[in-house]
């Protein structure tokens, strides 16, 4: 997502990143730890940035939603920091959903809360794409955060998990979107709604290596599963609620991110994309600048495609 991200603010676009997993790797990954932990620890006062910051008073049932500003990690891409406070309200979600089908105001602010807090801060800054980072599981913040998405993408490792995953994930989308279909037709008038279409733009194949400009033979196996698994246990089964919410072919690969050694911990360390860390492999640095600048022409070509046929 990083890289995403990077490579996109290179064409020109504005990012907001957005840290929805309570683990928040994706602010640790692009921060130093001494400013993370003092994001944490002021994020319940009145100073704090973090998400939890924003959602608290409506959390604690004093007050509205906070406005936040994301902090600008590199020209054009901009960062909403996470917190591990996050998980309160994740276990809030579970009845704040129950609340919506009994059409309590309360829930349907609830379950639109980090939708309203991102919209704020993409509108304040002039974001063209806004990217959420979630953890891997399929929990009442991910649903929440799933129906607020116009688009989707799926990094598949090149496993038996990953492909094992992606049926989970298809099954999960398909019953959320049924189950906000019935919440949209019981809610009051005037009232701001998830949009509750999250469209399939694809899967981004990851975690193999390579030789002689070919997958090698121990995860080419898995990619020709992961293609058909994504297109029968995704594309598939979101068509049977809509044609226009996945693609009716297996040619749903956005990209593939192979395994890019050394660049990694570098990044990690250095807060930066593969391409642009000091130090590594500079013809391995120049692949993966290809590579996402690849992956960010397709996200921005297919979604400026949607528009235009809307």
């Amino acid at each position: 997502m990083i890289n995403i991200a990077a490579a996109m603010a290179n064409l020109g676009k504005r990012v907001l990143l957005v840290d929805a997993d309570p683990q928040c790797n994706l602010t640790s990954y692009l921060v130093d730890s001494e400013v993370v932990d003092n994001w944490l620890d002021e994020s319940d006062g009145p100073n704090g940035t973090t998400i939890w910051s924003a959602l608290k008073p409506f959390s604690d049932g004093m007050g509205n939603l906070l406005r936040i500003q994301p902090t600008e990690r590199q020209e054009g891409v901009f960062l909403i920091p996470g917190d591990i406070q996050l998980s309160k309200f994740e276990t809030d979600l579970t009845q704040i959903w129950v609340e919506c089908f009994q059409r309590k105001l309360h829930g349907f602010k609830g379950v639109t809360a980090i939708s309203e807090i991102v919209n704020n801060a993409a509108t304040d800054n002039d974001i063209d794409f806004v990217f959420y980072d979630v953890g891997p599981n399929i929990g009442p913040l991910n649903r929440a955060i799933l129906l607020d998405c116009d688009y989707f993408i799926v990094p598949a490792a090149c496993d038996l998990f990953s492909v094992r995953a992606l049926k989970t994930l298809g099954k999960s989308l398909h019953d959320w979107i049924l189950d906000w279909q019935v919440i949209s037709q019981l809610a009051p008038d005037n009232i701001y709604l998830l949009p509750g279409r999250p469209t399939f733009l694809g899967y981004i194949l990851q975690k193999f290596r390579m030789y002689g400009g070919n997958i090698t033979s121990e995860f080419s196996a898995y990619a020709a599963r992961l293609e058909k698994t994504a297109y029968s246990d995704i594309s598939v089964v979101l068509r049977e609620i809509d044609k226009n919410l996945a693609k009716a072919t297996l040619q749903n690969k956005l990209g593939q991110v192979k395994d890019f050694s050394n660049l990694v911990p570098l990044s990690q360390t250095q807060g930066e994309p593969f391409f642009n860390v000091a130090g590594g492999n500079a013809t391995m640095k120049n692949e993966a600048k290809t590579e996402f600048r690849s992956i960010a022409k397709n996200i921005i070509t297919l979604t400026q495609k949607d528009k235009g046929a809307s």
